[in-house]
């Protein structure tokens, strides 16, 4: 009950923020863009993607190999010191 009392108002958030913004890209009128700046937008969109996910898979491999532990000296022993 707790977690469908803290769902329902931040689903309405959700919807009505996707309401405004598709009302506001709409509503806004400009020059027609080339097909040329598309294919760009979209390489560059394929770009990002391709290399967030590079980088994340580099961070799970790091992690699930133990490079990112931190490194361990290994202590000399003293007689003195136990």
């Amino acid at each position: 009950m707790r977690k469908l009392a803290l769902a329902i108002p931040l689903l309405a958030l959700l919807f009505a923020a996707l309401w405004y913004a598709a009302q506001s890209w709409t509503a806004l009128e400009g020059p027609d863009m080339p097909p040329g700046l598309y294919v760009a937008m979209g390489l560059g969109i394929l770009f990002s993607i391709l290399i967030g996910s590079g980088l994340m898979a580099l961070v799970f491999y790091s992690s699930r190999h133990g490079y990112d532990e931190p490194s361990q000296k290994e202590e000399e022993e003293h007689p003195d010191r136990r």
